[in-house]
């Protein structure tokens, strides 16, 4: 049901939080607010609890299984899973890969692909960055050759988040190699489990292996799992990239999570015998990151009251989300490593990546663990969703017209 008033949306912010109190495991809940990135185990299973409400796909149309809440309810709703430690869902498959399929895939892929997504069933895993093809993702080598009612595809993919958890794989490949650059690609959907499809975890800075790489050795895709049409897939990458940087509205939520965090932090910890947020330095770089993340949350708020698209301006204010976003996240994370001092700049196991470390003591505060993790994770920000750099291409491109 759809909510606009002040009033409705206070209400409904409350169902939110009656619901979450309700139903969001303990457990779950303290490896979120500890900032370690959630397991597949997790995600999938916070997604499975949230589709027996009726809430696990908040951005789907309602013909195809959302709740069909207004612009301002999804915002509430993403706020209130942050601030209580939630885990995140599979956004490659709610948020990216499922949006595609409902604008461009046939019937018969939206029957087969969607409700085992909304269910929280599958976790799909994105096949985009190659080596030579980072932030020019349109520069990607992989090739799909078609051979009757199949492709062979053959190539490499990198920095695929979340690869070892994966189900199934969204991907690009270039199917017409006489094309120019951004024509002769093509948008399929693979099995990982399918022969020939190989992935290899990187391990980052901070341990994890959240990263992949991915090897397709004449890897065999049925046509009727290419969407769309051949060779015009960087039309629906186009709208996958729309709907992704759309996403970094998000980061109001987590930068709200963050602040909420050093103030409680800084309330614990002491200086001199006294409480760290009562020391004038520290209090006055709070206060002004604190003003930063009210003006990245009142952005936000403008883009959901204007209803901003792909087509009137939208594009730019989703890079400069991004980079506000992404950037002020670094400079959170930052100030909650400091907020707790040696403990918060010590690595502790992640307890995603082992489980059996989740009932073992350990040194400092509660709350230490996973903040130089976080922290760690976040300088890659910048990067990932495509780098900052290229965001401040696409912004002035579009508001200035050069």
């Amino acid at each position: 049901m759809s909510a606009t008033t002040p009033d409705e949306i206070g209400d409904f912010r409350q169902e939110v939080r009656d619901f979450l109190k309700e139903n969001l495991p303990d457990d779950m809940a303290h490896r979120g607010r500890n900032g370690f990135l959630a397991a597949r185990e997790d995600s999938l299973g916070w997604q499975q609890i949230l589709a027996k409400k009726g809430w696990s796909v908040p951005h789907w149309p309602e013909e195809h299984g959302g709740p069909g809440w207004s612009a301002m309810q999804r915002y509430v709703f993403d706020e209130e899973c942050y601030l209580a430690g939630a885990p995140t869902i599979n956004i490659g498959g709610v948020g990216l890969v499922a949006p595609v399929i409902q604008a461009f895939g046939t019937q018969e892929q939206k029957d087969r692909f969607l409700p085992p997504i909304r269910n929280g069933e599958v976790f799909w895993i994105q096949g985009f960055s190659e080596p030579s093809a980072g932030s020019d993702l349109a520069s990607l080598r992989t090739t799909a050759v078609r051979q009757g009612d199949e492709y062979v595809i053959n190539g490499q993919k990198i920095w695929t988040s979340h690869g070892l958890f994966g189900d199934w794989n969204f991907m690009l490949a270039r199917t017409d190699p006489e094309a120019k650059k951004q024509a002769g690609i093509s948008f399929f959907l693979i099995d990982v489990k399918t022969p020939g499809l190989t992935i290899r975890p990187i391990e980052s800075l901070e341990g994890s292996h959240h990263l992949t790489e991915v090897f397709y050795d004449d890897v065999r895709v049925p046509v009727s799992n290419r969407v769309g049409e051949e060779n015009k897939g960087w039309d629906y990458t186009k709208y996958l990239l729309f709907n992704e940087r759309a996403f970094y509205g998000a980061e109001a939520p987590s930068l709200k999570r963050y602040l909420a965090k050093i103030k409680t932090y800084a309330r614990r910890e002491t200086v001199d015998g006294r409480p760290l947020i009562e020391n004038c330095t520290f209090a006055t770089r709070l206060a002004e990151l604190e003003l930063e993340v009210m003006a990245v949350d009142m952005t936000v708020s403008r883009v959901i009251a204007h209803g901003l698209t792909e087509r009137n301006g939208g594009n730019a204010v989703g890079s400069i989300l991004k980079v506000r976003g992404t950037e002020l996240a670094q400079k959170l994370t930052d100030l909650l490593v400091e907020t707790i001092g040696d403990y918060g700049a010590y690595a502790y196991p992640d307890t995603n990546e082992e489980p059996e470390m989740r009932d073992m003591p350990h040194a400092g505060p509660n709350y230490a663990p996973g903040l130089f993790a976080e922290l760690i994770y976040r300088r890659a920000a910048s990067i990932y969703g495509g780098a900052n750099e290229v965001q401040r291409n696409i912004i002035a491109k579009t508001l200035f017209r050069f």
